[in-house]
């Protein structure tokens, strides 16, 4: 019995995905042509491989055993065409990454437009996520994440600044009204903006000197979800609102422009900065193996003075 590859290669995406338009996001394609392709399966097996509803698409138990066996040979297709790359004198190819905002915001910008002129052949699709979930499911090459919210079996690469700090701050305005903090429980007597992640969790003030470390939940008027909210809490900040707490980079240019003023600078705490990682059972692809070589070869290039 003969199928069609993309056929099959439709009903993976769908599975994986969890719905036929998230699959067509992920692949690029239609809901509609994937809808048919899965339908064409189905009508050649003679079995239903996928329950839909409105609101879900979850595979039947005969499904998930095809799922299973589909998928480690399918990434042998792909990794057998990617070969291919290999005799080009360029690499070839779609390169997806799954990032939060903050590498949207601070690392990206310095690496993706030098990367993108280096190899012209390569497309680069970029997704902002907070939340924790499997990107390689979601259909992405790679991710990048903070040290402790990294998969476990992946092979991480460094990517940029090796250090960063986490800076609190309020408008010169503001703090001539209500005082300036001398110590973080000070905050307590603050309004301060505070950050919430998608899984609810709100994100505590972190402070750190002289091996003392402290965890600040003062209160306030806006809190925010991490991500594309965030520059809401900056601005309300700048107007004035109260006190933000954030990446040192995040803020520095409202400090260049005096609208934002540093809280508590000796205070602020140092963390690692983040990682790009990826699958070490997969083949890599060329795109990823062109960008993992390009940052590794950044961080080894020497400062120019």
């Amino acid at each position: 019995m003969k199928f069609d590859l993309s056929d099959l290669s439709a009903f993976v995406a769908v599975a994986r995905a969890g719905g036929f338009r998230e699959a067509a996001r992920i692949t690029n394609g239609s809901a509609s042509g994937l809808s048919d392709a899965v339908r064409r399966v189905e009508t050649r097996l003679g079995v239903r491989l996928l329950n839909r509803t409105t609101r879900s698409v979850v595979p039947t138990e005969v499904g998930r055993v095809l799922l299973a066996r589909l998928d480690p040979v399918l990434n042998e297709v792909d990794a057998a065409l990617d070969v291919v790359n290999g005799f080009r004198d360029t690499p070839v190819g779609t390169l997806r990454l799954n990032v939060p905002l903050a590498a949207v915001r601070l690392i990206l910008p310095s690496i993706v437009p030098r990367f993108l002129a280096a190899y012209p052949e390569i497309r680069m699709e970029v997704t902002a996520e907070e939340s924790v979930i499997d990107v390689f499911a979601a259909g992405c090459d790679a991710g990048i994440r903070y040290e402790e919210r990294l998969e476990q079996d992946m092979i991480a690469v460094p990517i940029g600044p090796r250090t960063q700090r986490a800076a609190a701050a309020a408008s010169p305005a503001y703090l001539d009204r209500h005082g300036r903090p001398e110590h973080p429980r000070d905050l307590l007597n603050h309004r301060c903006m505070r950050g919430r992640f998608p899984s609810g969790a709100v994100v505590a003030y972190e402070f750190e000197r002289d091996g003392e470390r402290l965890m600040i939940e003062p209160d306030g008027p806006l809190q925010v979800q991490i991500g594309g909210a965030v520059d809401l809490a900056v601005e309300a900040a700048v107007a004035g609102l109260g006190v933000v707490h954030l990446f040192e980079d995040w803020l520095r240019p409202y400090f260049e422009r005096r609208e934002l003023e540093p809280v508590l600078e000796d205070w602020w705490p140092t963390f690692s900065g983040p990682y790009l990682y990826y699958p070490g059972r997969r083949l890599v692809p060329a795109p990823l193996r062109a960008f993992v070589d390009f940052i590794r070869n950044e961080a080894q290039a020497p400062v120019a003075r």
